[in-house]
């Protein structure tokens, strides 16, 4: 098997390893955030149009903070969707992965003037749906309800398992991440042992946090999805 190093946070892992596995690969999971949801009154949604929601994160927090599930919600893809859809919301809408689909998906269906979308988030947040949203008028309210807390070191399998030698590829979802593996890497003097490694990115921000390691290469997924982000993987052993 081909060793792959998962650097989201631990839940998400889960389903990403499991991927990885049915396609003959080894998951070392190596999450680089920890998430911490932020306690909070209910939900004021007074004046809500609809939801929006940019992570699975997102969407436990808003269940956690609202019953209300007769609000359409807007989801950044389709794994937060079915997330979504678990939590028990009704209506909801898909967008294509990132936050500018979103806000396109936001912009393309909804009447500025029936109301603001309330994204509930995290407190660091790769993209400002309401800076994109300003030019088609719709007022957002962002409400902050979990962190994502870096942790201080790569975990020890992933530390390992790189110095060994032993890992073709590195899959990062979000820039952040990418900016703290490097960070952490450089700091345990793992440099040269990513000189046989692929970084496999989500998008082009994402690579572009990524590039300051001598990475054997830097790919990038066609579609910001976790399908499109594995197709970029090297065959797996034996395959």
């Amino acid at each position: 098997m081909t060793a792959v190093l998962v650097t989201r946070p631990r839940a998400e892992a889960a389903e990403t390893a499991a991927a990885l596995r049915s396609l003959g690969h080894h998951p070392v999971l190596a999450p680089l955030l920890e998430i911490r949801p932020l306690p909070g009154p209910a939900l004021d949604l007074a004046g809500v149009q609809a939801l929006a929601v940019t992570s699975v994160n997102g969407v436990r927090a808003l269940a956690g903070r609202t019953g209300r599930r007769d609000l359409p919600l807007f989801a950044v893809g389709g794994r937060t969707a079915r997330e979504a859809a678990t939590a028990g919301f009704r209506t909801i809408h898909t967008a294509d992965g990132d936050a500018r689909g979103l806000a396109a998906l936001l912009a393309g269906t909804l009447d500025p003037a029936a109301g603001a979308v309330l994204h509930l988030g995290g407190r660091e947040q790769a993209a400002d749906l309401g800076l994109l949203l300003a030019p088609a008028g719709l007022p957002v309210r962002r409400v902050i309800g979990y962190a994502a807390e870096a942790v201080p070191a790569l975990p020890a399998e992933a530390d390992t398992a790189l110095r060994r030698g032993g890992v073709v590829a590195a899959l990062f979802f979000s820039p952040r991440s990418a900016r703290l593996f490097v960070s952490l890497a450089q700091a345990a003097g793992l440099g040269d042992s990513c000189r046989t490694v692929t970084a496999c990115c989500l998008s082009p921000a994402v690579a572009d946090a990524a590039t300051a390691l001598p990475w054997r290469s830097v790919r990038t997924a066609q579609r910001p999805d976790q399908t499109a982000l594995l197709a970029l993987l090297p065959p797996a052993a034996g395959t």
